[in-house]
């Protein structure tokens, strides 16, 4: 425990903040796994939800909640998943 009164202070403000980035860093993760299950169950709503993810992992990356290669990776399995689903970017020959 801290002594001090602005330690005391500190520990109450990271606790805040913590408690602020696991429900950004929830839904983050909820809405890439309900894109997923609209992506394999080919359903039209995908797309939305993906945009929404990608606004979501977007914002979080801005504020620093999470790392910038961390959102990227993410965005890029969803789109990765998307494109392969739909047949956008397939050669044909």
């Amino acid at each position: 425990m801290p002594n001090l009164k602005n330690a005391k202070k500190a520990l109450k403000q990271s606790k805040k903040k913590k408690a602020h980035n696991k429900v950004i860093k929830e839904n983050i993760k909820k809405l890439v796994k309900d894109s997923k299950k609209a992506i394999d169950a080919k359903k039209d709503e995908s797309k939305d939800l993906i945009q929404q993810s990608v606004k979501a992992i977007d914002k979080a990356v801005k504020r620093g909640i999470v790392k910038k290669n961390t959102g990227n990776r993410k965005k890029s399995r969803l789109m990765k998943k998307l494109n392969k689903e739909t047949g956008v970017g397939k050669k044909n020959k």
